[in-house]
């Protein structure tokens, strides 16, 4: 790969890493992203070239690791890449994780080239939708205007987090109703707030329409399921506006709406969320039309889970739609298809291990033969 040149526009020799980039992506990030992300971070400090085999050699890690890495905190939008048409990385594009301007620049093939004028970072700014209103005292909008539900098959809209500023955030937290509302939350948490987790809060007001009260019921809904994570916290409420819930009421009506056994084969499929609709049709589906008992349910989620780490519903429905089809009603059902499917395979094997002995074989009298040798 070519070689890269990292610079910016002003220098100083240290290493600056934002308190956001602390709070909120660190703990989530593997050795190999973080310790790629703050070479980065360092080598643009310093003005220096790099590479993505010498990032490689520097850490003992491939070049594979390198570009996931940085692809990493491009899907975190810490970084964009600009590629060729080959798909190999031409340029790195490192964003401030507070203000999202263009911090860093890295161009293949830039080694050569004047290192006398630089782009300038406001060139590449990325903007987000402004929140200047909520630098005074914070209003929200009200919950009647979250979104209504989605017919099948619309596009849902999606929420993207933007970038709070300190004074934005500051005033939010020293408002009396969210004020209280904090204090509230870190009760339900046991835990005091990071910068991360009132940015969660805010945002769940500010873009998704929370009022006061579902904010309060969303809280304690997850701290009764035992999820405490503000990542998770933050699914559940994007899941909400996205069904047009608007209330405490509506909410508590959506959560009861699913009996005990659709959390089970939920979790059995390795998702923690309330399903979908598109998920729970697979679930009636499987209990209704198919009547399926749960511990059947539950054999073919276990089978999936062993066999794949996507599409898990899709696969679920076709392993228990050719059981439905050939009949299986129970457990025993399922072991005898098992022992005929081992049988089968057994029997290809011998099949397959004798087929060099599968041909007229002869007798022959060998003394017989050997005294007619002896004779001539």
């Amino acid at each position: 790969m070519g070689f890269l040149t990292i610079y910016q526009d002003n220098y100083t020799d240290s290493t600056v890493i934002s308190n956001r980039f602390i709070d909120e992506y660190m703990q989530s990030a593997n050795d190999a992203q973080l310790k790629i992300y703050l070479y980065l971070i360092r080598m643009m400090s310093a003005r220096l070239g790099t590479s993505i085999s010498d990032i490689a050699d520097k850490f003992n890690y491939t070049e594979k690791d390198v570009v996931r890495a940085l692809k990493y905190w491009e899907k975190n939008r810490l970084l964009t890449l600009d590629c060729d048409e080959h798909k190999n990385i031409t340029g790195i594009h490192l964003l401030d994780s507070n203000a999202g301007t263009d911090m860093l620049s890295i161009t293949a093939g830039a080694a050569a080239a004047s290192m006398a004028t630089y782009p300038s970072a406001a060139a590449s700014m990325v903007t987000y939708p402004s929140t200047a209103a909520a630098v005074s005292t914070p209003t929200y909008p009200s919950t009647a205007a979250v979104l209504p539900p989605q017919p099948d098959g619309a596009v849902k809209p999606v929420f993207e987090k933007p970038n709070y500023t300190a004074e934005q955030l500051r005033s939010f937290k020293t408002n009396e109703d969210t004020a209280r509302l904090l204090f509230v939350a870190e009760q339900y948490l046991k835990k005091p707030l990071s910068a991360g987790d009132v940015r969660t809060i805010f945002f769940i007001m500010d873009r998704l329409g929370f009022s006061e009260d579902l904010t309060d019921y969303l809280l304690q809904y997850c701290v009764d399921r035992g999820k405490r994570d503000f990542r998770y916290i933050e699914k559940v409420a994007i899941s909400w506006a996205e069904q047009g819930i608007a209330t405490p009421k509506q909410a508590a009506a959506l959560a009861g709406k699913y009996d005990r056994s659709f959390y089970e084969i939920m979790r059995a499929l390795g998702k923690s969320s309330v399903p979908t609709d598109t998920e729970a049709s697979y679930i009636e589906r499987w209990q209704k039309t198919y009547g399926f008992e749960m511990d059947v349910i539950l054999d073919a989620c276990e089978r999936t889970v062993l066999a794949t780490d996507s599409h898990r519903f899709e696969y679920a429905e076709s392993i228990l739609k050719r059981w439905y089809g050939i009949g299986v009603h129970h457990k025993n059902d399922i072991k005898a298809l098992d022992a005929d499917h081992r049988r089968t395979k057994t029997g290809r094997r011998q099949m397959s291990a004798n087929k060099f002995n599968q041909f007229a074989q002869n007798n022959y009298d060998f003394d017989a033969l050997e005294q007619e040798i002896l004779s001539n």
